[in-house]
């Protein structure tokens, strides 16, 4: 099974590059950190000088970690331990210098160290950004470890007082995945019950089933006392059993003693430890380097079947992604204007779908003909205009100082044009509400073309053109609705006003009543505005006919047939060497 450690290893790493590439790119890549975050691993946490890094260098027998004194593991290390065939000598990759080896592990110190002055500055801040380190040993198990900055209490000088609370925060949103297993680091010299290692992950694992307790510094204790109680689990009782560590001493550190000889001595403490000789065998750097690797691959093994789903769902979500983002594009202009051309075909082609009803959309158009256009010229001041007052200032003034003689035929003529002309702003409204409409499914249009999607630049030159273009529709068909109306006050039916009675009034003796009088009798102006109304009324019932037409024939029609003709003369004469940016 060590086989199986390395495999999630290795696709731990792909989820953090895949990771890091989509948070470049938007929601690319959007379900690989939930796939990260199912993936069990162990998660080192203790306060600070507590020997978090003398614990990870002993189970890797290697001196590898930067030391000093406050914080110094400033952002998380996830450390990949893969074992080797014998005799193959260490070595340790970054993931961040992938095709760069390092045997000298001073080196990988340096790195670390570099690293995170990098990210963090050299004034003791802190950043959730984790470092990633593999090594390669025949001296260990496969196992995945993630140091994380030690806890404190306080902030030292240099350090913003956010730290405490920003570390704390950065340990809990690691061990609250229910897939982590905490490995709980205390120093066996420091009572049990201050420990903030086994606060917190009481906290978030209360019956202990995900925490191993570790003990280091027991060769530090005051003499006469001892941690029995702890490691045999009296003191504090965890699911799982607790293991001491003799960690090397500073003196140690300084003189550069081997972790060979350290564990050597480690081992002897154990063995002849009146207090400890009969746990020996499961205490020890070595042994908990066992535990945790044959815990891990446990927990993989029995996550089997929910990481293989989780895995098949993240790879349809990136084949669905992948397939957004298309083919690559290619670098000859000729291939270049062929693909701009394909690009713009799909976005019309969606387009005519909403026009033509394939997509919603297209049914507001009709709306405008049916609803409002008809709303718009029943609300229009006929009345107003045709009134008694008004129809005879505009008979005197029409007749000047000749009087009518049968029909003022000049006043008709402005009484129908005054009428005529409220028709034009109904009718330029439709013009600007079916503009709208369609400027409205362009921007749906090219939001629903997929192959669109990766091309922002693109998007905004084929909706600039499209806007241009339906400007143009919109001065034709303005014109053309306006001339309409101007087209019935040019020249009246002159059959329907043949067909009006034009005998004069009779009076009570069956005579007829004097020109003169009837001319300017009330009655008779009411008849030239009835006249009037009625003719404006038929002339307006076909202008609810015809202005529909005339703007599907100038805009609807124009937008389905020829919305990028001017788009595709421009683009031939442009150098397209450049105009797929992504």
């Amino acid at each position: 099974m060590e086989s199986l450690i390395g495999l999630v290893n290795r696709l731990q790493n792909a989820c953090t590059l895949l990771g890091d590439y989509g948070s470049a790119g938007d929601s690319v890549f959007s379900s690989v950190p939930t796939l990260w975050e199912s993936l069990p691993s162990v998660v080192v946490v203790g306060g600070q000088s507590s020997g978090k890094s003398s614990v990870l260098e002993s189970i890797v027998g290697r001196d590898f970690l930067p030391r000093g004194s406050g914080i110094v593991t400033r952002r998380p290390l996830v450390l990949q331990l893969h074992k080797t065939e014998p005799r193959v000598e260490d070595y340790a990759e970054f993931l961040h210098l992938p095709k760069q080896r390092f045997t000298d592990f001073s080196m990988v110190r340096k790195e670390i160290q570099d690293e995170t002055d990098k990210m963090t500055g050299t004034n003791r801040r802190i950043s959730p950004v984790p470092i990633h380190l593999t090594i390669y040993s025949p001296n260990v198990v496969n196992l995945t470890l993630i140091d994380l900055p030690g806890l404190t209490k306080v902030a030292i000088e240099g350090q913003p007082e956010a730290i405490v609370r920003d570390i704390e925060s950065m340990v809990r949103s690691y061990i609250l995945k229910p897939n982590c297993i905490i490995l709980a680091i205390t120093p066996a010299n420091q009572d049990i019950a201050t420990s903030d290692a086994i606060k917190l992950s009481k906290e978030v694992d209360p019956l202990g089933e995900r925490t191993f307790g570790v003990l280091t510094k027991l060769d530090l204790m005051d003499k006469g006392t001892n941690a029995v109680d702890i490691l045999e689990g009296r003191a504090y009782q965890l699911r799982h059993p607790w293991v001491g560590i003799v960690n090397r001493s500073q003196a140690d550190i300084n003189n550069k003693v081997d972790m060979v000889a350290a564990r050597q001595r480690e081992h002897e403490f154990f063995a002849t430890s009146l207090d400890y000789s009969h746990l020996a065998g499961r205490m020890g750097s070595e042994y908990l380097a066992k535990l945790l690797s044959k815990h891990l691959e446990a927990e993989i093994k029995a996550r089997i079947p929910a990481i293989t789903s989780l895995i098949n769902h993240s790879i349809d979500e990136l084949e669905r992604e992948m397939s957004h983002i298309g083919n690559p594009v290619a670098v000859d202009a000729a291939a270049q204007l062929y693909t701009i051309l394909e690009l713009c075909r799909a976005f019309e082609r969606v387009f005519k779908e909403h026009l033509d009803g394939g997509r919603p959309g297209g049914d507001r158009i009709f709306t405008v003909f049916d609803s409002q256009l008809p709303a718009a010229l029943r609300k229009l001041p006929f009345d107003q205009h045709l009134s008694l007052q008004n129809v005879k200032r505009i008979v005197s003034q029409a007749d000047g100082y000749h009087p009518h003689l049968i029909a003022p035929e000049q006043a008709y003529r402005r009484l129908i044009d005054g009428a005529l002309s409220y028709i034009k702003e109904p009718a330029a409204a439709s013009v600007d509400a079916i503009h709208s409409i369609l400027k409205e499914l362009v921007r749906r249009s090219i939001r629903e073309t997929e192959e669109l999607k990766r091309f922002p630049a693109l998007q905004n030159e084929i909706a600039s053109a499209a806007y241009d273009a339906l400007e143009r529709f919109r001065g034709d068909s303005r014109k053309t609705t306006l001339r309409l109306v101007e087209m019935e006050s040019s020249y009246l039916t002159v059959d329907f006003f043949r067909k009006l009675p034009m005998e004069p009034e009779r009076g009570s003796a069956g005579s007829p009543i004097s020109s003169t009088t009837d001319r300017y009798s009330e009655g008779h102006f009411r008849r030239i505005g009835s006249n009037v109304s009625s003719y404006v009324a038929m002339v307006a019932e076909n202008l609810r006919y015809t202005i529909p037409k005339a703007v599907v024939h100038c805009q609807v029609r124009e937008a389905g047939r020829s919305l990028l003709d001017h788009f595709y003369i421009q683009l031939g004469r442009r150098n397209v060497s450049n105009q797929l940016p992504p």
